[in-house]
This record gives C-alpha cells, sequence and structure tokens, in this order.
C-alpha cells in the first residue's frame, strides 16, 4: 500500500478534477499520472478551464450521466475539442444519486441510510453498467489519456474510478483513500452549498445542513456497500467485471500495458 498526494487541477468551475494515477499496484509497478483524470460535468466550466483541460491532451471522456442529466446540464467544450465523448443510451429520471436519495424534508440519519441504499444497488444500475464497459473497452483500446465524470464527480464516478483501480492492482485501502479525497480536493465547501442550493429547490424542502454535507460528500461505508453487493454476488471485483462488464483477461492485459509502468 503506498499512499500519494492528491494531484488536483485548480478550475474554476469544474468541482473534483484529479488525475487517479501514480499509486503502487500489487506484483510491482505504479499506475502512470497524467492518464486517468476524474471530475464532476464540465457545465460552468470558464473558457480558462476549457484551455487547461485541453492541454492535459484527454482523447477519451466517459459520460457517466443519463440522457436527461445530458440535456439538463450540457457540458461545455473548448474551441476545436475533438476527444471522444462514450456514454449509454437512457435516463435515469434526472436523478444523481445524491438527488435520489435526497427526496423528501430528511435528517442526517435518513440521508446516510439513502445513501448507503443507493450504493448497494449502483452495481447493477443499467446506464452505469453499460457506460462502464465502454469506459473499460475504451482503456484497452486507446493509448491516451482519459476523463470519466457523472454529475457531481462522487458518486458513480468514485465506483467507477475503484473499479478501475482494483482491476489495475491498486490496493483496497489506495482505492478508498483516492475516493475519500473528494472530501478535501477542490472547492469542497462551495460544491456542498451549490448541491445543498439544488436538492433544496428541488425538492422545496427544508432539510437539515448535515444532512446536505452527508449528500454531497462520500464515506466509506458508500462506497463499501456497492462493493459489498460486488463481492456478495460475484466474490470479486474481477469477477463482477467480467460477468457484469464484459471484461476479458485480454482487455486486463491491454490496460496493464498502457497505465502501469515498471
Amino acid at each position: 500500500m503506498t499512499m500519494i498526494a492528491e494531484r488536483v487541477l485548480p478550475l474554476s468551475g469544474i468541482h473534483n478534477f484529479r488525475d487517479y494515477g501514480g499509486y503502487a499496484v500489487e506484483g510491482g509497478g505504479r499506475l502512470r499520472s497524467g492518464m486517468l483524470w476524474r471530475s464532476a460535468h464540465h457545465q460552468d466550466a470558464s473558457d480558462d478551464d476549457l484551455a487547461a483541460i485541453d492541454r492535459l491532451g484527454i482523447e477519451t471522456i466517459i459520460d457517466l450521466r443519463g440522457d436527461d442529466e445530458r440535456a439538463a446540464h450540457p457540458c461545455k467544450r473548448p474551441e476545436g475539442f475533438s476527444a471522444r465523448v462514450l456514454f449509454a443510451d437512457g435516463n435515469t429520471a434526472g436523478l444523481a444519486p445524491h438527488l435520489q436519495a435526497a427526496q423528501g424534508a430528511i435528517d442526517n440519519e435518513t440521508a446516510r441510510a439513502r445513501m448507503i441504499d443507493t450504493y448497494a444497488g449502483m452495481p447493477y444500475r443499467p446506464v452505469l453498467v453499460a457506460t462502464l464497459r465502454l469506459y473499460l473497452a475504451a482503456l484497452a483500446e486507446y493509448d491516451a489519456p482519459s476523463l470519466v465524470h457523472c454529475v457531481a464527480g462522487k458518486d458513480r464516478t468514485g465506483f467507477a474510478v475503484a473499479i478501475v483501480h482494483r482491476l489495475l492492482g491498486v490496493h483496497e485501502d489506495d482505492l478508498m483513500h483516492d475516493y475519500l479525497l473528494t472530501n478535501s480536493a477542490g472547492k469542497i465547501e462551495e460544491r456542498i452549498a451549490q448541491g445543498g442550493d439544488v436538492i433544496r429547490a428541488r425538492y422545496n424542502a427544508d432539510i437539515h445542513d448535515d444532512a446536505i454535507r452527508t449528500l454531497m460528500s462520500v464515506n466509506p461505508i458508500f462506497l463499501d456497500a456497492a462493493l459489498a453487493t460486488v463481492r456478495r454476488d460475484h466474490g470479486d471485483v474481477p469477477s463482477y467485471a467480467e460477468a457484469v462488464l464484459n471484461f476479458t483477461p485480454d482487455m486486463r492485459d491491454a490496460i496493464v500495458d498502457k497505465l502501469v509502468v515498471y
């Protein structure tokens, strides 16, 4: 297990934008830095943000949102944008996991329980599963930087990154460390405040501040709930990826060859 310092791109309008490479992997080696990026969506990106992203040389963007979310929150792109954008067709009723869990006037205990339940079902969300299949296929095929995002860049994106990390041999303590960086990376207080405004406006509800913080943050018990579903049904992440995400041994060899340095 080897922890690394977070590498966050200082953007003004995109939350939680960071490199999730650099970690040590089982059997020796380390993930290449500058190849694996994650973020929230880019609806509020400034021109400077877009220029900074363009300089990273990202060739593939994986959008974990549903059709309705993309329609409601179109991402901005830099001039001359030519990266492929991969996503699965299908709607999610406009509900990111934190919005799904937030319905009604709830307290912190309810928010926490709903987030756990939402994560427990995440390994089988149809649009997410279909897009994860595209993500893994792209990592196996293209030897160039990629970016994965959802709405807030913390729940669906956090699960996707955990799956990729584990398939590449990153220790589970390290993948949890990376997941929890959402609670400190970038402008966390601004993101929580903005999320609270959206949640309260959507449901016209008086939701406690501590419940908003729970909904807009990440917690080890959330990701553990998703991974527990994976283990219950498949034993481990590689078996889940093979059975559900169409991941093959050849694909694993390809992503290791492209993303691990020795």
